[in-house]
């Protein structure tokens, strides 16, 4: 039997990539019937400096779930998402704020008719890049 040599080697990373978390924003158009919809995602990426969201709405699928739903309430939330996500003026009193505390209050559980996702993990050397396909791959 033969003795292992040192210690095992790690996983190889590929050149570039770096780890980022994601997460899905849904709309839940009416919290007691458990229904929602994604609409949206948000990546952060702390190695390469990125906070970025994409939305899209499928008004017709939306108000096959909630014929009343305020489309012009969830364009202003999703609005708010984006403003919190560029900083700056927009984002008001969180615009002092780092891109992980911005990212971790956007992914914060709450009861509103946008609503985040799980937070999920990642590799890319793209966040940009990933935000668009992630967008592709849940919500359109």
């Amino acid at each position: 039997m033969r003795e292992p040599e040192g210690r095992p080697e790690a996983p190889r990373r590929r050149p570039g990539n770096t780890v980022f978390e994601y997460a899905a924003l849904r709309v839940v158009p009416r919290v007691e019937r458990g229904e929602a919809m994604n609409v949206g995602v948000v990546v952060y990426c702390r190695a390469l400096d990125f906070l970025g969201c994409r939305s899209h709405l499928d008004e017709p699928r939306l108000r096959a779930l909630d014929p009343g739903l305020d489309l012009d309430g969830v364009r202003a939330a999703l609005r708010a998402v984006d403003a919190l996500c560029c900083g700056g003026e927009r984002a008001g009193q969180a615009a002092a704020e780092p891109q992980g505390s911005r990212f971790r209050w956007l992914t914060a559980p709450r009861s509103t008719i946008v609503q985040p996702g799980p937070v999920h993990a990642g590799l890319t050397g793209d966040p940009a890049a990933e935000l668009d396909r992630l967008l592709d791959l849940l919500v359109k």
